[in-house]
Formats: structure tokens, C-alpha cells, sequence
């Protein structure tokens, strides 16, 4: 059992949750987070938003029963953490050029791959309130771009990177492929998903990705896939 250290709103329905303890993962990765006996049904899938010597950090947007317990947690107040789970970002070559691409709460993986694209150029969308700008800023040496209410991917010239990974609503991760498509960009593109999960270790199929060759699983075989392998429906 974990036991919260942090749990504060960061702007309006987005949290900052940290347990404290000594954990493992990969940027991109997620665990699985119950804070309640039955109900819901379901643990919540967040990706490691980061991750020290004195525990691990999760940002959540409050969305629904789930991540509503969750924002009621305070400091001493025990939760479960089961992971983690998923196949995280590709390893990138340090001379290669990154970039990060985040459409809201799809932004929180992106800021523990920095301690690895530690040089990347980071494009972050938000629909009414940006936040958590300057941690963005402080974490890398590229430069970090912002778009509230507008469409942050017209920024990113397919082009100009040898390594794209975007997270966030579908719509978004869709408009990826297609500029992909369109650019005739030779970078390595990468999409990562934001599916309903309900075991996250690939046995009850919630998660199930419809791909260009067969059915895949988010969970167990991503979330992060190439952006041209992901049939979107």
C-alpha cells in the first residue's frame, strides 16, 4: 500500500499526485490507481508523470468517479499503485532531434521523458488554461511551445525532427498521423494512447487497438505505438 505525500490542483481539475516510496519505470509507462474497496469498478491507468529517490508523481485531470476519490486524497492517506505497465518511449539516439508533443492532461509522460530527450522541443496544447509551463521549461535545454484554445500541432514541422511523439485526445493523435502522411516526414512518429483500461496487463481486451496487421492491446502492447500502424475509428 502507498501512502500520499502530495495531492494539490495545479490549475482547474488537473492534479499533482505523489506517493511516496521507491518505484520503478519507464518514461511513457503508467500504473494502475485505486483509492477506494468496490466502487468504481475500475483502478485508473496514469502514466508516470515523474519519478525520484523519494517516490513517484502522477498528474490526473478529474474526469469522473474515479479520479474525483482521488483528488480527495490528502497527505498520509493510503492508495494502491500496481505497475508498471506498457511498453514506454522508444530510446532515442542523443544526437537526434526530438520533439514532444502534449495535448493537455496528455502532456504529463512527456515531462519524465525529459530526463532522457533531455534536449527535445516541447509543443503543449491546452484548451482554456496552460500549466506547469516553467517545470516544462526548467526540464529541458529545447524550447517549449504553447497554444491555449488554438491547435499547438500547425507548430510542429514534421520535417525538422528525427523523432515526433505525441499523447493525447484522438482527434489529436489522428491530425499526427495525417500531418505525418502529408509532410512526407522521414522522422519516427509515435502515438500514445489514451484507451480505457481495466486490468492494464492485457487480459480483458478494454484496451484493444485496431492496427493495420491484427487487433493489438494498448495496455500490454503499448500504449505507444507508430503513428502509421494505429487504424483510428
Amino acid at each position: 500500500m502507498a501512502v500520499v505525500m502530495v495531492n494539490v490542483e495545479v490549475a482547474p481539475n488537473i492534479f499533482r499526485l505523489k506517493a511516496a516510496g521507491s518505484y520503478t519505470g519507464r518514461m511513457g509507462q503508467f500504473y494502475m490507481v485505486r483509492a477506494w474497496d468496490k466502487y468504481p469498478l475500475l483502478s485508473r491507468p496514469l502514466s508516470i508523470f515523474n519519478r525520484d529517490g523519494g517516490g513517484i508523481e502522477f498528474l490526473y485531470q478529474l474526469a469522473g468517479e474515479g479520479t474525483k476519490l482521488l483528488s480527495a486524497l490528502r497527505p498520509g492517506d493510503e492508495l494502491q499503485l500496481e505497475g508498471p505497465f506498457g511498453n514506454g518511449f522508444p530510446e532515442v539516439p542523443a544526437e537526434e532531434k526530438v520533439a514532444l508533443v502534449g495535448g493537455g492532461i496528455g502532456a504529463a509522460p512527456l515531462f519524465y521523458a525529459l530526463g532522457e530527450y533531455s534536449a527535445a522541443d516541447v509543443y503543449l496544447g491546452f484548451s482554456r488554461e496552460a500549466y506547469l509551463v516553467q517545470q516544462f521549461e526548467a526540464a529541458t535545454t529545447g524550447n517549449v511551445i504553447v497554444d491555449v484554445g488554438g491547435i499547438v500541432l500547425k507548430q510542429v514541422d514534421f520535417n525538422a525532427y528525427d523523432t515526433i511523439i505525441a499523447c493525447g485526445p484522438e482527434p489529436m493523435l489522428q491530425a499526427v498521423q495525417r500531418r505525418k502522411q502529408e509532410s512526407a516526414s522521414a522522422a519516427k512518429v509515435y502515438v500514445s494512447l489514451e484507451n480505457r483500461m481495466a486490468c492494464g496487463i492485457g487480459a480483458c481486451l478494454v484496451c484493444s487497438v485496431k492496427c493495420r496487421d491484427q487487433r493489438r492491446k494498448a495496455c500490454a502492447d503499448g500504449p505507444v505505438f507508430l503513428a502509421e500502424e494505429v487504424v483510428f475509428e
